[in-house]
């Protein structure tokens, strides 16, 4: 059993900064990436950033110069460093991990329940 929550979301002004936390409960599962999307009003969920076990990052390029993705290992937490908030940043944000389920056997992804970012004035 996997569960992801999310905290950290809410209404800040253009410019601003948030940071998102998402805390995993694991039970027969090793983490290999933990990451973001996001799903603005009436449009798909997108790719934001991930963080690789060992570290390693990567961006949409839309965040990159703006975003800031680290995780707590000890505490299969993930972190999302927001700054320079603009209103197109709008959306829910989705906390997601990656990794091998050894009850099932299998390579799994889960998903948190989504936190709200709303960038306005």
């Amino acid at each position: 059993q996997v569960q992801l929550v999310e905290s950290g979301g809410g209404l800040v002004q253009p410019g601003g900064s948030l940071r998102l936390s998402c805390a995993a409960s694991l039970s027969s599962f090793r983490i290999n990436a933990m990451g973001w999307y996001r799903q603005a009003p009436g449009k798909q969920r997108v790719f934001v950033a991930i963080i690789t076990s060992d570290g390693n990052t990567n961006y949409v390029d839309s965040v990159k110069g703006r975003f800031t993705i680290s995780r707590d290992n000890a505490k299969n937490t993930v972190f999302l460093q927001m700054n320079s908030l603009q209103p197109e940043d709008t959306a829910t944000y989705y906390c997601y991990t990656n990794g091998f389920n050894s009850r099932r056997n299998s390579v799994m992804v889960y998903w948190g329940k989504g936190t709200l970012v709303t960038v306005s004035s």
